[in-house]
């Protein structure tokens, strides 16, 4: 049974809120809140993982198949890297490409950030339980909350606005940039977003499994912030 089969059981008006109030309840959340602090991360993690719980936008699809975990892992890891590799150490000697970089593939466009820089989610700064609960969200709230938004319902939506009769499957190049841009601008690393939303998309077209995605993205956002952790490179959190 595909995911567009399986979701022919459910209205589409009680299927769209499920994937996406979760979403937009979290940027609701993030601009209210304001200034970032441990307690509000926290607040906003707890928030929406109740609202995941209530929504449970997964009950619209089938199990994860395990031959597709393989390639979510590696997926991840791939992301990973690029998303890293570009303000890793190795660039002390590139410096010239490392502050175009900072310039102009992060947000806001023309700064040149901290390499290394103080943050509210530091454990010396908040304490280690705030710090795992700043992980926990966005290894697991975030990787559900986003997969389940930008490949389990936006991009579907832009092939058609009935978008339970689309397979996740169906490839269609104009839905699929127009995503990866919006991916992309969501995040402050502009280009490396938009490459994170092509992975993560091809990796959904390839395998027709979204929690494989799930997987793929939560991989990628625990490692990072294992990586800031050890490193201290808290710009990236």
């Amino acid at each position: 049974m595909t995911t567009a089969d399986s979701e022919h059981t459910k209205p589409e008006r009680a299927v769209a809120p499920r994937h996406v109030v979760p979403f937009l309840t979290w940027m609701v959340l993030m601009v209210a809140l304001g200034d970032p602090a441990a307690w509000k991360y926290a607040a906003r993690t707890v928030a929406v993982g109740a609202l995941l719980l209530w929504a449970r936008p997964w009950e619209c699809y089938g199990w994860m198949r395990p031959r597709n975990l393989p390639l979510a892992v590696v997926t991840g890891i791939a992301v990973l890297g690029v998303w890293v590799l570009p303000e890793h150490a190795w660039t002390d000697g590139w410096t010239a490409f490392r502050d175009i970089y900072l310039r102009y593939a992060v947000l806001p466009l023309g700064d040149l950030p901290e390499l290394t820089q103080r943050s509210p989610y530091a454990p010396q700064t908040c304490g280690p339980a705030l710090t795992a609960v700043r992980w926990f969200g966005s290894a697991v709230v975030i990787a559900l909350v986003e997969e389940f938004f930008w490949r389990g319902f936006l991009y579907r939506w832009l092939i058609q606005s009935e978008f339970t009769e689309v397979s996740v499957k169906e490839r269609d190049w104009r839905a699929f940039l127009i995503m990866v841009a919006l991916f992309g601008v969501e995040h402050n690393r502009w280009f490396v977003g938009m490459l994170a939303g092509a992975a993560y998309g091809g990796l959904l077209l390839r395998t027709g499994d979204i929690w494989a995605v799930v997987v793929a993205h939560g991989v990628t956002n625990g490692l990072l912030g294992l990586y800031v952790l050890r490193s201290g490179h808290y710009a990236f959190w």
